[in-house]
């Protein structure tokens, strides 16, 4: 009972940092949190360790905790990370790609694209991280997927703050497309390829977005 306390606090704490109700970088005491969800604090303890460990919630010695502080260079840095990853089981997966593998990825697909087409923009880039998960979990890498697993909460928070371009879609559909296309002709070069160029494009993409928002993000 108190394992399911915890992991249903973990996901109101979550949900509000996503949705900004939870600033970056602001201080998450636990007194304070047993309050805000009728708890005590001992779930409120797991719940912040279990979010420390997606890369959301930074403990403080005595002090509780917090949520991550984001700045443009911490991002970067995330993403040239993630690019390494990303590439490296891209290419795996084109050389152990199936044809169930194929048609569950191009079902993502299209459900993104009816997604994106409905203006639910949220849901879409959720949807996208299953596509780019299901091609990256064809290798059986589990401790690469941990990582990006580990931090994709923390994109999709990034992604919720500061918004996704609408103009963008276009450019996705047509990457993903490519990518679809050289693991169906199980071409590890250009899978590794057109993966590094679509990372590199949504970094430049966030990266812009955090630029123009209204809070200065050094």
């Amino acid at each position: 009972m108190g394992q399911i306390r915890a992991d249903a606090i973990k996901d109101q704490i979550r949900d509000e940092i996503v949705s900004g109700v939870l600033a970056f970088g602001s201080r998450l005491r636990i007194d304070e949190l047993a309050g805000r969800y009728g708890a005590s604090h001992m779930p409120i303890r797991e719940a912040l360790r279990s979010l420390a460990g997606e890369g959301l919630v930074v403990a403080e010695a005595n002090k509780g905790a917090r949520v991550v502080s984001i700045d443009r260079r911490h991002v970067g840095h995330l993403f040239s990370m993630r690019i390494a990853l990303e590439v490296t089981l891209a290419r795996e997966a084109a050389t152990a790609v199936t044809e169930r593998d194929l048609a569950e990825i191009e079902a993502l697909e299209q459900e993104r694209l009816g997604l994106a087409e409905q203006g639910h923009f949220r849901e879409a880039v959720q949807t996208n991280q299953r596509f780019h998960r299901r091609i990256y979990e064809i290798p059986g890498n589990h401790e690469a997927l941990s990582v990006l697993d580990r931090h994709w909460l923390l994109l999709a928070a990034l992604w919720s703050r500061f918004g996704y371009r609408p103009e963008r879609l276009g450019g996705v559909a047509s990457d993903h497309d490519h990518i679809i296309r050289a693991l169906r002709d199980r071409d590890a070069e250009a899978s590794g390829v057109l993966t590094a160029a679509h990372v590199t494009k949504t970094r430049q993409d966030l990266l812009a977005q955090m630029a123009l928002a209204p809070e200065a993000v050094p």
